[in-house]
Formats: structure tokens, sequence, C-alpha cells
């Protein structure tokens, strides 16, 4: 397996639209390192940690990062396989081009595999602008259904961190947590930002039109706050740093 031929072309031949489609890879912790995507705003997330000799892949991004990933990877020694945090337009976009094992939890395989959770997804829920808006992002994000080569579930270990299952904003949504300095990556557990306007705030619950449960997404907040994280990295924008664990519950309470 390895990068497809279209991929390999547009590292070497659009560097250029790659950078403005994704930044380059900003370590965050040890063996951990951030690529943000999205035009303009760079608000789509992704994570490469360090994986023996190179580094896998937490979150899949969108597709139109695919290249500025696969050039991150290569400097930092390789990609050696895919984690999806969920299988979500936004959060499997690269995956189908890069070549490498996609794994996730068993719950999330179907929706990866199939519509990316589409089934549940009740845009109506939105309003007139985000619908609009949303429902013409969507397709374009995606880099379509992945071939789920494994999978992982709650307490397995990935590359020096544990398996937490967060279930709400999708069935078989997982995080990352690294108990030695309290390192969470989360993907999609909470939001700091509306995704209908794209603008940044504090932490809150998924937004209802995208979550299989919300009740449950709350749960999960609260159960990701019960480790509390010295820093929990989520799915879009920016992360939580200082009495996250506070953070957490009151958001999981009030929003």
């Amino acid at each position: 397996m390895g990068i497809t031929q279209g991929t390999r072309r547009r590292m070497t031949t659009r560097p250029r639209l790659a950078r403005l489609m994704a930044s380059g890879p900003e370590p965050i912790a040890d063996g951990v390192w951030i690529v943000r995507g999205g035009f303009p705003t760079k608000t789509m997330n992704v994570y490469l940690v360090r994986d023996g000799d190179g580094v896998l892949l937490f979150d899949a991004g969108i597709r139109t990062m695919t290249a500025a990933v696969a050039r991150a990877a290569a400097e930092l020694g390789g990609l050696t396989r895919i984690v999806l945090g969920h299988g979500h337009p936004d959060h499997r976009g690269v995956a189908p081009a890069l070549g490498v094992p996609v794994l996730c939890h068993p719950d999330e395989v179907a929706d990866a595999e199939g519509d990316g959770g589409a089934h549940y997804f009740d845009l109506a829920q939105l309003d007139a602008h985000g619908r609009v808006l949303l429902s013409r992002m969507l397709p374009l994000w995606d880099g379509g259904p992945v071939t789920i080569t494994e999978t992982v579930a709650e307490g397995d270990a990935v590359a020096g961190f544990e398996v937490v299952h967060l279930p709400g904003h999708a069935p078989g949504l997982i995080g990352l947590w690294r108990a030695s300095d309290r390192l969470a990556l989360v993907s999609d557990t909470f939001y700091t930002l509306d995704p209908q306007t794209g603008l940044p705030g504090g932490p809150r619950v998924p937004h209802r039109a995208f979550n299989h449960d919300t009740e449950q997404a709350r749960a999960s907040m609260r159960k990701l706050a019960d480790l509390e994280p010295a820093a929990a990295w989520a799915g879009h924008a920016a992360p939580l740093t200082g009495g996250v664990d506070e953070q957490l519950r009151h958001a999981a309470q009030t929003t």
C-alpha cells in the first residue's frame, strides 16, 4: 500500500495550494503534532503521533488537506496508519488517498465504510444559513467511504496512548489519552466553535444536527472531564487548557 498517484502528484506540483489548504506540522506535546486545515480559517484539526520510526494520523480531516498531511507525515518519517476519531465526512476526508491501514472503533465501521453518518444528521436543526452552507460543504469535505482494516476499542494501547470510547456525537467516537502528561486528543467530543458560522468560542456540546445521541454526547464530555486532562485537543479550532474538567462539566450541563 502507498500514497495514491494523484496525491503524490499534488505533493510535487502544487505545494503552494497545499499550504493554503493546511498548515505544516506544529508540535503540541512530546511526539505529537497538529496540522490545521480548511480554507481560509484552518479550523479542521488532525494530529500526527510518533509511531515507531514514523507517525500515525489521528482523525483524517477534509479532502483538501490530503497533500499537506502526506507532506507533513513524510517530513516526520512517513505515515504508518490512520486512526479515525470518527467517520463523519470532515474527519475521514484524507483517509482514502493515503494508502495506509485505517482503524476505528467497532461501532464506527459501518459509517466510516458507508455514508459517514449522514443517515442520522438532521440539518433542519440548523438555522437557514447553516443549512445552506453545510449542505454544500459536507460533500466537498468528504473523501468518501474508507476501508477499515482493523478496529480499536476502549482500553487498547495505540502509540503510547490509551483508547477512550466517547460516544454520542458519533456511535464509535474515540479519543486518545496519555496519562503521563494528561494529554487528550478527542476528535468531536466537544466543540470550541459554532459550526454554522465558524466563529470560535468556549467549549460546547457538539451541535445536535450532527449528533447520533446528544445526551450521550453530554455524558462523554463528563467522562472526559473525569480524566482531568491538562490539555484536550478537539477536532476543530482551539484546545482546552486550564481547568479543563470544570470547563467540560459546565459546558455539558449548560450548552
